[in-house]
């Protein structure tokens, strides 16, 4: 007897939305099904205005802990994680103290979320000056990859890696992954002032691109991957492309804000909508859009950047920079791509089963035969106004806003989520 089956009469499976029963023994799919097949197992019906999605998994997200809990933490990310349909986030190694920069500070960050999580956890580590030379020492302690500033962090303990090459050659050695903020700190000036067209001017489209040239020639030295974190600037997508038919292993990511956010209505004065680098123009957003289309850009994740209301005051340059957006990204994403004609399974595919891939974990992202069964019931079509969230802070640009999508149900390896029973993950490829 099976445990369970979760009848659809739309899931995304295998790239496509199709009826399916989703039979889950234990932890586990254990096969999917046609919709009306028969099984002997607890049953559990999707609405009509339902649709089964793999649980999303979130490659990018501060959660902060320890050192900066006062600004988010595990309990409180991983339930808004679970709120939006997230059933694995990665945590980055920075903003907590200490930053993830050796086997010693991961068991810290480790010791601190143990028991706290509602959803899996995964960890990023650094690569910093101080740590070259010890990377395989992380990658062994189960990081899935390595986290690097081509520009000043906003962090005094995670300086920048001006130049990537070196950790690149570290990291090709045993076959690891270095993801990369790419700005030229060279073309960055620091804005004042509570003009958001001032701080966009100070952090022009032309510092990623010369950022990602710079990564893209070290990771063709070297044979190493790389990935773009928060892609904003869409001029760079024909150098990322190019790079990538050269064989050069890069992939590249954006978030919900720089897909749908634009610079022309952000309001002066209003840093809940400051991020580095920044969103930019409407024509910018809709080349990120034809990025994602065309493939050049692979996967959507929120850069869950999240702080103090203190923190956030001030005008531009003096304002934290970051965007709170963890439980928010599905319908954040969904209510712009389905005006843009994409459909649920875009969707999944950018939100849940690249970022598992990126992060090498293999039992994570898809509805398919001997993966976990994280699963996440969305209704596409319900509508809702932001309120409050599960964030430890209000503070974010959607509040107020009208979105598509709901999300009604989320289960983690089997079971809905009602308690902190999420794991601490590591490395499974």
């Amino acid at each position: 007897m099976c445990d369970l089956v979760l009848r659809a009469r739309r899931a995304v499976v295998d790239g496509a939305v199709r009826p399916a029963a989703v039979l889950v023994r234990g932890e586990r799919i254990a096969a999917v099904l046609p919709f009306d097949a028969p099984l002997d197992a607890l049953e559990v019906v999707l609405a009509d205005d339902e649709v089964l999605l793999p649980g999303l998994v979130d490659a990018h997200v501060h959660v902060n802990e320890p050192g900066r809990t006062e600004w988010e933490g595990f309990a409180t990310a991983t339930r808004a994680a679970a709120a939006g349909g997230i059933t694995t986030i990665v945590d980055m190694p920075l903003n907590s103290l200490p930053p993830t920069l050796d086997a010693a500070a991961l068991e810290v960050k480790r010791k601190a979320a143990d028991g706290q999580c509602a959803v899996d956890v995964a960890f990023w580590g650094g690569a910093v000056p101080g740590n070259l030379g010890r990377l395989r020492e992380l990658h062994d302690a189960g990081v899935v990859g390595f986290k690097c500033f081509m520009i000043d962090s906003g962090v005094p303990e995670f300086p920048p890696l001006l130049d990537p090459e070196p950790a690149l050659r570290e990291i090709a050695e045993f076959g690891g992954l270095l993801i990369a903020h790419a700005e030229d700190g060279a073309l960055v000036t620091t804005a004042h002032g509570d003009r958001y067209a001032d701080f966009v001017a100070s952090r022009p489209p032309e510092s990623e691109g010369r950022a990602i040239a710079r990564l893209l020639a070290a990771a063709r030295r070297t044979g190493a991957r790389v990935h773009v974190v928060h892609l904003s600037a869409a001029d760079a997508l024909p150098a990322i492309a190019e790079a990538r038919d050269d064989g050069v292993a890069v992939t590249v990511e954006t978030c919900p804000h720089y897909l749908t956010l634009t610079a022309e209505e952000v309001p002066d004065g209003d840093t809940r909508y400051k991020c580095c680098p920044p969103v930019r123009e409407a024509g910018n957003r809709d080349a990120l859009w034809q990025g994602l289309t065309d493939g050049v850009i692979d996967m959507v994740v929120s850069d869950h950047s999240p702080c103090t209301p203190e923190l956030k005051r001030g005008d531009f340059g003096q304002a934290w920079g970051g965007i709170a957006s963890l439980q928010l990204a599905l319908p954040v994403v969904w209510t712009e791509a389905r005006r843009r004609g994409r459909g649920l399974a875009d969707v999944a595919r950018w939100m849940a089963e690249r970022p598992a891939a990126l992060a090498g974990l293999a039992g994570k992202g898809r509805i398919a035969a001997g993966q976990d069964a994280d699963l996440t019931v969305f209704a596409p079509d319900a509508t809702f106004t932001v309120g409050a969230l599960e964030h430890r802070h209000p503070t974010t640009p959607y509040a107020g806003r009208e979105l598509s999508g709901v999300v009604r149900a989320t289960w983690l390896r089997g079971a809905p989520i009602d308690e902190p029973r999420g794991r601490l993950l590591e490395r499974t490829r």
